[in-house]
C-alpha cells in the first residue's frame, strides 16, 4: 500500500493507547485506497481483540488465525459493509446506499457479538447514503453500541452532514508526491519506459488508484491520438469519433479523466512551440476545454460529448485549419 503511512500510525497509536474512537472518517480523493485501508483495519480489530497493552504491532499482523481465515473467506460475522448494490436484473449499481440497508445494519447492532471483541461497520462510501440513511446513521453514531467501530469512507467529506463529521475522528489521505509515485509505479510495472511512468505519475495527481487505471488505459496510445488531432486537424472526424467512443460511458470514466489530464500539458507544449502571436488562440481553446468539462460535470458527464468537444478544440489548433 502507498499513501497510508500516516493513517496507519494514527490508528495504531490510538489502539495501543486504549483511546480508540468509535467512528473514523477516512477522507481523501477517490482512488487513494481508503476502502482497502478500512478492510485492513477491520481485519486487524477482529483478529487482535481489545485495545491497549502497549504492544508493538503492525496493521497487517495476522493475529488470531481462525478469525483471519474467516475474514479472508469473506465470512466473518462481525464485519458488516454498506455499499451500493446492483440494481434488479442489472449489473449497474444503484445510485445510493438505501435506508433499508442502514436499517438492516442497525438491527444487527442490537445483537450480541457472536465472535471476538469487536464489530466493525464499513460504509463505502458514506457520500452515497440516501438522506434518510444518513440521518439514521447519525443517530447510531450519537449513541454507539459498545465495542463497535465505524469506518466511513468519504471522497467528498465537505458534502456530509456536519453532525456526522463532528462525531468522527478524521484520517486524511493526501495525494502522494510525484517522485514517490514515480518510484512506486516503476517498481510495480518495471516493463514500462520511464518517460511513460513519469507521464502517468504526473497525470494521476498523486492518486495511486488513478495511476493504476491510467496504466490500464494505455496513456501512450491516448496521448498519440490527441497529438494527431492537434497536428492534422482530423478533417474526416475519424479520430474524434474514435476518441468519443473510447471515453463514453461510466466504464470509461478513467479514460475520460486521462484525456482531460493530458490536454493541459499538450496545450502548454503547443504554446511553447508556436510564435507568440499564436498563444492567444491556444489559451482560448484551453478556456473552451475548461468550460466543456465544467458544464459536463454539472450535467452528470456525457463522456462521448466531452471527448468529441476536446477533439474539436485541438483540431482548431492544427496548422492547416488556422
Amino acid at each position: 500500500m502507498i499513501g497510508h503511512q500516516d493513517a496507519t500510525s494514527a490508528f495504531l497509536e490510538a489502539w495501543q493507547g486504549g483511546r480508540l474512537h468509535h467512528a473514523w472518517l477516512l477522507a481523501g480523493p477517490q482512488g487513494m485506497g481508503k476502502g482497502a485501508f478500512a478492510a485492513r483495519v477491520a481485519r486487524f480489530l477482529v483478529t487482535h481483540g481489545r485495545a491497549g497493552g502497549g504492544q508493538a504491532v503492525a496493521l497487517d499482523d495476522v493475529g488470531d488465525g481462525a478469525a483471519a481465515r474467516l475474514v479472508d473467506a469473506g465470512n466473518h460475522p462481525e464485519i458488516l459493509s454498506l455499499t451500493r448494490q446492483p440494481k434488479d436484473k442489472s449489473k449497474d449499481l444503484a445510485r445510493n446506499i438505501t435506508i433499508d440497508q442502514v436499517r438492516q445494519m442497525i438491527r444487527r447492532l442490537h445483537l450480541s457479538l457472536s465472535l471476538g471483541d469487536w464489530r466493525v461497520i464499513i460504509v463505502d462510501a458514506v457520500d452515497d447514503l440516501e438522506n434518510d440513511g444518513a440521518n439514521a446513521l447519525l443517530k447510531t453514531l450519537e449513541e454507539p453500541p459498545a465495542q463497535t467501530l465505524f469506518l466511513l469512507v468519504s471522497h467528498s467529506p465537505g458534502r456530509l452532514l456536519p453532525t456526522i463529521r463532528s462525531r468522527c475522528r478524521t484520517l486524511r489521505f493526501q495525494p502522494v508526491a510525484t517522485d514517490v509515485m514515480t518510484t512506486w509505479l516503476h517498481e510495480l510495472r518495471p516493463m514500462l519506459e520511464m518517460p511513460e511512468v513519469r507521464a502517468i505519475a504526473a497525470a494521476s495527481g498523486g492518486v495511486p488508484g488513478k495511476a493504476i487505471a491510467l496504466i490500464d488505459s494505455d496513456v501512450a496510445v491516448m496521448e498519440k491520438k490527441l497529438r494527431a488531432i492537434a497536428a492534422g486537424g482530423d478533417p474526416g472526424n475519424r479520430l474524434r469519433e474514435a476518441l468519443a467512443r473510447e471515453v463514453s460511458g461510466v466504464a470509461n470514466r478513467t479514460r475520460l479523466e486521462l484525456v482531460i489530464d493530458i490536454v493541459p500539458g499538450l496545450l502548454a507544449e503547443l504554446a511553447r512551440e508556436r510564435p507568440v502571436a499564436e498563444i492567444g488562440p491556444i489559451l482560448a481553446q484551453w478556456d473552451r476545454v475548461q468550460r466543456t468539462v465544467r458544464d459536463a460535470v454539472r450535467g452528470s458527464y456525457d463522456g462521448a460529448m466531452v471527448g468529441f468537444e476536446i477533439g474539436n478544440c485541438l483540431a482548431e489548433l492544427a496548422p492547416r485549419t488556422r
